[in-house]
């Protein structure tokens, strides 16, 4: 496969790449505007392959989207270029509304016009339109949700509830991918993830800020009494699994991807 990733430098984005890059055939382009949260560095490893390269674009430029697209001619797009961060989106609502949504829709809109010339060529080399396997995967966040109560879990029909700038645009960019399924017959599936940790993660989450700031003798910085209940999700697993959906998942479809990691904030921060 011809994978375009959008995001491919930030933390899930990049350990996508090298899961691909390592751990099967496909050819990867990252397309990547290069904002505080993606790092090349995160990348360096393996940036000399012939089957990665790399476009630094903005999601919003609808001209470089179209070319970037047009050229590579990918066999899916997996989206997770995205404003990811909760605080940042309280203190400056309107980056988030412009990438998570406007973004995604220049992204919806391009790849749309894309997959309907390439299916009218693959219609005219074989008469079905049946061997079109073109597929666009849009990685969300299980905070479109609200907040859970003290027991059960989010299920894919779960109400939408967003509570905070950040959320209400990834809810945003959710009802747009689902919006031109239903419209156009688009050939796009969404993933719904909890709290991811891992290896590349901006420190300013919670488990890299803590392990950086025990590091260095500092302060543990914790909300209330930390005792909201997250679930965890360690980023390679989730990374397998949306390529799972990426290749068996059907068309039109949500899938909730979780840890079954549910643990208090505060027990974060002691362990």
């Amino acid at each position: 496969m011809k994978i375009l990733v959008t995001g491919g430098c930030g933390f899930i984005g990049s350990n996508f790449v090298h899961q691909q890059i390592n751990n099967t055939d496909n050819t990867i382009l990252n397309f990547d505007k290069l904002t505080y949260a993606g790092n090349p560095d995160n990348l360096a490893s393996i940036e000399q392959n012939p089957r990665y390269s790399f476009v630094q674009g903005d999601i919003c430029d609808t001209a470089l989207v179209s070319e970037t697209i047009s050229q590579f001619q990918p066999d899916a797009i997996v989206h997770f270029a995205a404003e990811s961060h909760v605080d940042r989106s309280i203190d400056g609502p309107m980056a988030f509304v412009e990438t998570n949504v406007i973004g995604t829709a220049v992204l919806l809109g391009a790849s749309l016009k894309y997959w309907q010339l390439r299916r009218k060529k693959t219609e005219v080399r074989s008469q079905k339109s049946d061997n079109d396997e073109f597929r666009f995967l849009h990685v969300s966040t299980d905070e479109v949700y609200g907040s859970l109560g003290d027991e059960g879990f989010f299920t894919e029909s779960t109400a939408y509830d967003p509570s905070s700038p950040y959320s209400a645009s990834k809810a945003g960019s959710d009802h747009l991918v689902r919006a031109w399924h239903r419209t156009y017959g688009f050939p796009a599936l969404i993933t719904n993830c909890s709290n991811n940790y891992g290896p590349y993660q901006f420190p300013e989450k919670l488990i890299p800020l803590m392990i950086a700031n025990c590091v260095d003798e500092k302060p543990l910085p914790v909300y209330g009494e930390g005792l909201n209940v997250r679930d965890w999700l360690f980023v390679e697993n989730h990374c397998d699994a949306i390529y799972s959906v990426l290749q068996h998942g059907a068309i039109g479809e949500t899938y909730n991807i979780g840890g079954h990691n549910e643990i208090r904030n505060i027990d974060i921060v002691n362990t």
